[in-house]
């Protein structure tokens, strides 16, 4: 039998790039659908699982999450109300949703919708905690969430899952807004795979200095240590959702000059006053303390 190569011949890990459209589509529940995004079978070794989920006016979706695995989703468009234990929360694209091991419940279509759905199978290989005391569900408003400036350019952060937000380092997630023309310096991630999905505008995402092209729908994966920057097109925003896992990793500059600070704003996506603070941090800290 023949024995891996060396490291130095190996095969690098890249980044996988593809638009929503390539996938197909399978039936679940009643009048939903499921695209099956990042799968073992896509992405090999991945820690993360992606599905697309699209659920008609009325119909339903039931869920069990199994235990250790840690699910959440976000609402891309339209209403869902989710139903466990006689208690129904009615959910809008605002809302970010955080599903603990061992829940049963039901989504059901207020109108035509979209949620997109992510799951890390066994979640206490990533953080430890969670297997000891895993966290309740939990929803999360992210209009409501304090906006960040770049320090260097004109993007926005605003975060989706973090452990002020969740209790669990399993997983990190935030919203990136690229004003037009916007590009981020080049860096890596040591200590953590993340995918990007694309909510809306165009523009370029460089992968080990190779351009894609990028656009609404498309979804962007890159392993541990992939160098990557984007650029939105110059004549629209370019917003996206990413998600880490896991949560607690250090970030690389090719150019440490430009290691970026993100400076709060005052102020939540919509100009009011966000529901808590969070203070100036760099993205080089590993894990920032009210972040």
């Amino acid at each position: 039998m023949l024995g891996l190569p060396p490291p130095s011949l190996r095969a690098k890990p890249v980044a996988v790039i593809f638009n929503e459209s390539a996938v197909s589509r399978d039936a679940v529940g009643r009048r939903g659908f499921r695209q099956r995004l990042l799968t073992a079978a896509r992405v090999p070794g991945s820690k993360i699982l992606l599905d697309r989920l699209t659920l008609s006016t009325s119909g339903e979706l039931p869920i069990s999450v199994p235990c250790g695995s840690l699910t959440w989703f976000q609402v891309l468009d339209g209403e869902v109300t989710l139903g466990d234990n006689d208690v129904r929360r009615g959910l809008t694209q605002a809302h970010v949703v955080f599903l603990p091991p061992g829940f049963t419940g039901t989504l059901s279509g207020t109108t035509d919708a979209v949620l997109l759905c992510g799951k890390i199978p066994d979640a206490a290989r990533l953080d430890a905690q969670f297997a000891r005391d895993p966290p309740p569900l939990r929803v999360v408003d992210w209009t409501c969430e304090p906006v960040l400036d770049s320090e260097h350019d004109a993007r926005k952060r605003i975060y989706l899952v973090t452990p002020k937000l969740f209790g669990i380092t399993a997983i990190k997630g935030e919203m990136i807004v690229y004003p037009p023309g916007t590009q981020a310096a080049e860096h890596h991630h040591e200590g953590a795979e993340h995918f990007m999905y694309v909510l809306r505008g165009r523009g370029t995402v460089y992968a080990d200095g190779a351009p894609h092209p990028v656009r609404k729908g498309d979804v962007i994966y890159y392993p541990d240590r992939e160098r990557h920057y984007l650029k939105a097109a110059p004549d629209q925003e370019l917003v996206f959702a990413e998600f880490f896992a896991p949560g607690e990793f250090k970030t690389v500059w090719v150019d440490e000059s430009k290691v970026c600070a993100w400076l709060p704003t005052g102020r939540d996506i919509l100009g009011r006053v966000p529901v808590r603070a969070i203070k100036a941090h760099s993205v080089a800290e590993v894990h920032p303390e009210d972040v």
